[in-house]
């Protein structure tokens, strides 16, 4: 009885830390496009674009270089630059203190 539930446990914090990622962010600042989501961009929103993780979801995203933490969520496809992982509104990248592109961990 004790395999199954060590094994159950192990798979619970495998799968937890699958979504955590340490990658380069960047932001972005247009208006008024539409997202892949359908939705409109708000560059004053704490909204972000991810290549793979589903539409509404909510991300952690804290700065390696300031320490500070900010939750967004995905609402659109991207970034399509080679080596970033995320694109933040200009509203989440600000809270941030990003300046340009920067070193970031997701949760």
């Amino acid at each position: 009885m004790i395999r199954p539930l060590g094994a159950a446990l192990a798979l619970c914090c495998l799968s937890a830390s699958a979504f955590a990622e340490t990658c380069i962010a960047s932001h972005y600042g247009y208006g008024g496009g539409r997202t892949a989501s359908g939705e409109r961009m708000d560059p004053h929103a704490m909204t972000a674009a991810h290549r793979s993780r589903p539409f509404g979801s909510q991300v952690t995203v804290t700065s390696q270089a300031s320490g500070r933490s900010v939750t967004v969520r995905i609402n659109d496809r991207g970034p399509f630059v080679k080596g970033r992982c995320i694109d933040l509104s200009t509203s989440a990248a600000r809270a941030l203190g990003m300046a340009g592109i920067e070193m970031v961990s997701l949760r």
